[in-house]
């Protein structure tokens, strides 16, 4: 009998059934040696020796499979079919040399899927370990050892705060890095687009763009302000248009290939928002229960059986126009074929996710790999690309318009994949022909002009047509929009992984724990799936790209994976490489020694110059502290391990702001270490800054009082301009105006989310300036109030008041912003245009309501609705009484409790996907 050891429990489980009673399976629980945790498990003067030890948790694991062996006198290796799976296995044999007898069969087989029939095929092909792929491994194990065990103590030592640095990790980083300060070091430039909404003859609608004006083509920044866009609005709409051309071409997309892990972390992330570690997890699942191929391949390429596999499938359920006369064949892009693998696919093509009893994170992405598997065999789509030109007749105006017609879904049907820009889909446009005449909708963008009018506090020259961000004709037909360049987009995951394959960075196996090492170490956070770098992350990157500029090129370690992949190959001595590599790194290393944190840190402050300390406008030295003007501005570090901007003139001067924020007395925010404005009752009111941005705080946080006091500071307040008397008015608020003249209840200003207000009730009223909320009284408040009430219509007179509805509760026909409508309890249901809202019968009414009823899935209960704020009402003294005992039992806390309730649900949308990251 037979002895098989592959690596988990679930996979044992499996391969147990497909097997029989003739084999024994064991699990050794991944790997069961590494190189201990201190210097010296790898010994360059001695050709890279290396010192490997058993884990503890294994030796139980290796001991059940020698006690095995005893009685049996074969040995299997059935581990994953990758470089870490062979890895393992030459551990495994090395391990058990002292049980392995002189007799005993020692083989190594592989499988690609977790299946009866491959695996029963594997067996009938066992071969020996791979020794060109073990020196893989050897070298890769051992330069990752080197940098991080030589190179981290170099930043502990010369870099407070830093915790390590790693071969591919560090690059990665760099690349988070750079795209942030691109973003930081990004001006934005304005310019407007114009756009027209048209009519044939027919009276079918279509959008159109401006893309010629006075007989010029125009350029993206040719229309740049608001009067440039008010002549090009007024030149189009002075003019009689037509079509021009008509030209429709034929176009076809292809699928894309099946999933390798790289494609697939990218779509997943795309898609359902799934972090690298959390793909990986659940595709390591599905692998070990056999329903898809192996997870970790850099390989798109499909075995015949399976393309024949889906092309049934396929033509069973979608007919046979679906599928293509020849089948795909997609080309490897793996470097090594060695390494490379089938791609991910199910591992029956006949059962998608709903037939499989899988649940959360498994079925989705099994659904995801199964449509992908399948469309990739699907025929092709076929579109026709349609570009419609209309302009006047003298060519001084044209106007564009594009669309496609799907002319047959082909794979589309089934599945499209995922873009990680905002690339607009082109409409389909109305049937057109050339010649004919292009009227201009009426009201077209009257809802889109009134969003920016709202935007803006007035009117310029008092125009209804006209406002700083928009320009319209009378009409309303044609819109010119103001718009902004963008920054690059900051790094998702997956168009992180996508850019470190394209530079030929890390491999398929390595992407989810890179993501997962600089996250933990607190280099970079992750926040609604995009990556930002952290103090910390920025200052390792420029300490290495500053002492080892070398090791952090792209090139350079993309030239190091190609010859890792050689010696994967066998083209390559792995001895040799690390020698190279070792003589180079080594020598960087001493030149370190002597290095003082001082140098450090004036190093990278000159380094990081342009970004810390950009150019001002008033053209004065950037360096020049912006509160004493004597000190210099330089880079410090604080004891939390960060880093910060801080006045040479301390502590005479205590101006201090992160590195993250450039650019002088805008950015300028205190240090994380705080700054102590003065004393108020015997506590400290102290300046500090936070992941929001600066706040001032009272006291410390203790175990009686765990959150302090804070308010943060509003808009337009200069931390530097931050005393204590500021900072106790900030922590006043809310400010008690008074009781409401009508009703009593008090009024409040104080400072939000979006800026200073006054409240009354439930109603928000938004105050124009910050200094207001420390200063207005009960006539100002009871203004804005109202003008509130009557912004939000709430004593809007009906039009018609259709008394009450069968079912209880008043209806009426009231007035809106864009139309009336019929009122009935939560029910809103629009008047038909060819309706007076005066005619309005009562019978209509109900039936409209009715339908609106149908359409939302509203239950009608409007008589117990009108009912609640009654009862509201009455028990409202009970209420406060509430409110006013809470503050006799715990003082201050009773605000904060009343506050978490909003709180928690967005830290708990905010948590989810890093919870799940890290599963």
């Amino acid at each position: 009998m037979a002895v098989v050891v592959v690596e988990s429990p679930a996979k044992a489980k499996t391969i147990n059934k497909y097997l029989g009673s003739n084999y024994t399976v064991l699990a050794s629980f991944g790997h069961v040696r590494d190189l201990p945790p201190k210097d010296g498990s790898v010994d360059p003067e001695d050709e890279f020796a290396m010192k490997w030890e058993v884990a503890s948790d294994s030796k139980k694991h290796l001991k059940a499979i020698a006690d095995a062996m005893k009685t049996d006198n074969e040995l299997i290796l059935a581990t994953d079919p990758d470089r870490e799976g062979e890895a393992i296995s030459w551990h495994l044999q090395e391990a058990l040399a002292k049980s392995i007898k002189k007799d005993t069969k020692v083989s190594r087989v592989t499988f690609n899927a977790i299946t009866k029939a491959a695996v029963t095929e594997a067996m009938k092909n066992p071969r020996q370990i791979d020794v060109p792929l073990v020196d893989a491994y050897l070298a890769r194990r051992a330069l990752d050892y080197l940098v991080g065990f030589k190179l981290s103590p170099v930043l502990w030592r010369k870099l407070p705060g830093a915790k390590s640095a790693g071969r591919v990790q560090s690059v990665c980083l760099r690349l988070i890095v750079e795209r942030e300060m691109e973003i930081e070091a990004f001006r934005a430039r304005e310019f407007w687009g114009v756009n027209a909404r048209l009519q044939t003859p027919r009276g079918q609608e279509y959008d159109v763009r401006l893309t010629v004006l006075g007989g010029k083509k125009l350029d993206k920044f040719d229309i740049s302000n608001v009067e440039a866009a008010d002549l090009a609005v007024q030149a189009v709409t002075s003019r009689t248009l037509t079509v021009l051309s008509v030209e429709a071409k034929p176009a076809a997309r292809n699928p894309s290939a099946p999933f390798m892990t790289s494609t697939l972390q990218q779509e997943a992330s795309r898609k359902f928002g799934m972090g690298a570690k959390q793909t990986m997890g659940a595709a390591q699942r599905l692998y070990e229960a056999g329903h898809i191929t192996y997870m970790r391949t850099d390989g798109i390429d499909m075995a015949p059986e399976a393309i024949t596999a889906a092309r049934a499938s396929i033509k069973s359920r979608y007919g046979d126009k679906y599928v293509p006369d020849s089948p795909r064949v997609y080309k490897n892009k793996a470097k090594n074929a060695q390494e490379a693998h089938e791609c991910i696919r199910p591992t029956d093509m006949d059962k998608a996710a709903d037939e499989l009893r899988l649940d959360g994170e498994q079925k989705k992405l099994y659904d995801l790999i199964w449509k992908r598997t399948i469309a990739s065999q699907m025929a092709a789509a076929r579109l026709e690309r349609t570009t419609v030109d209309v302009g006047s007749k003298d060519g001084q105006v044209v106007l564009r318009a594009t669309g496609q017609v799907v002319l047959f879904d082909g794979f589309l049907k089934l599945y499209e994949e995922g873009r990680d820009d905002d690339e607009g889909d082109e409409g389909r446009l109305p049937q057109i022909s050339e010649g004919e005449s292009a009227d201009f909708v009426k009201g077209a963008f009257a809802e889109a002009f009134a969003k920016a009018a709202a935007s803006n506090d007035d009117v310029i020259e008092a125009s209804a047509t006209r406002v700083p961000s928009a320009v319209t004709n009378a009409g309303q037909s044609v819109l010119g929009a103001q718009h902004f360049t963008q920054p690059p987009p900051r790094y998702t995951e997956a168009t992180l992984v996508k850019r470190m394959e394209e530079l030929g960075i890390g491999r398929p196996s390595t992407y989810a724990s890179i993501m997962t090492t600089i996250v933990d170490r607190e280099y970079v956070r992750k926040d609604k799936n995009r990556l930002f770098p952290e103090d910390k992350g920025r200052l390792v990157t420029a300490f290495l790209s500053n002492y080892f500029r070398r090791y952090v090129e792209y090139d350079f370690t993309a030239d190091l994976e190609g010859q890792l992949d050689d010696v994967s190959a066998g083209d390559r001595d792995y001895k040799e490489v690390l020698a190279r590599f070792w003589r180079d790194f080594s020598a960087a290393i001493a030149e370190t020694a002597d290095l003082r944190i001082g140098e450090v840190l004036t190093k990278i402050d000159e380094f990081l110059g342009p970004h810390l300390y950009p150019e001002r406008a008033d053209g004065s030295d950037p360096r020049v502290c912006p509160v004493c003007g004597e000190g210099r501005l330089h880079l410090k570090t604080a004891r939390s391990g960060g880093a910060f901007i801080g006045c040479g003139n301390y502590p005479e001067c205590r101006y201090t702001r992160p590195i993250s924020v450039p650019g002088g007395e805008e950015g300028a925010v205190i240090s994380p270490d705080g700054q102590v404005l003065g004393v108020d009752e015997g506590q400290e009111i102290s300046l500090r800054t936070g992941r929001f941005g600066p706040y001032v705080q009272r006291g410390e946080a203790t175990e009686d009082v765990p959150k302090p006091p804070r308010a943060s500071l509003p808009k337009g307040w200069a931390p530097e301009a931050m005393d204590l008397e500021k900072a106790l008015t900030l922590l006043s608020l809310p400010r008690q105006i008074g009781p409401h003249p009508e009703d009593g209840e008090m009024v409040e200003a104080a400072i939000g989310r979006y800026g200073p207000y006054v409240k009354h009730n439930k109603v928000y009223a938004n105050l124009p300036d910050v200094e207001e909320v420390f200063t207005i009284g009960m006539n100002r408040a009871v203004e804005v109030l109202a003008n509130k009430y009557s912004k939000a219509r709430v004593a809007a007179e009906p039009i018609k008041d259709l008394g009450e509805h069968p079912e209880g509760g008043p209806m009426a026909v009231m007035p809106g912003r864009y139309g009336p409508y019929i009122k009935w309890g939560k029910i809103n249901a629009t008047v038909p245009k060819e309706v007076e809202p005066a005619d309005v019968s009562v019978e209509q009414a109900i039936e409209l309501l009715a339908e609106r009823a149908a359409k939302t899935g509203t239950k009608k209960k409007a008589p117990a609705k009108k009912a609640a704020p009654k009862t509201a009402v009455a028990k409202k003294p009970a209420a406060k009484a509430a409110v006013k005992k809470a503050p006799a039992k715990t003082a201050v806390k009773a605000p904060a409790k009343k506050a978490a309730p909003k709180a928690a649900p967005k830290k708990a949308a905010v948590k989810k996907p890093e919870e799940g990251d890290a599963e």
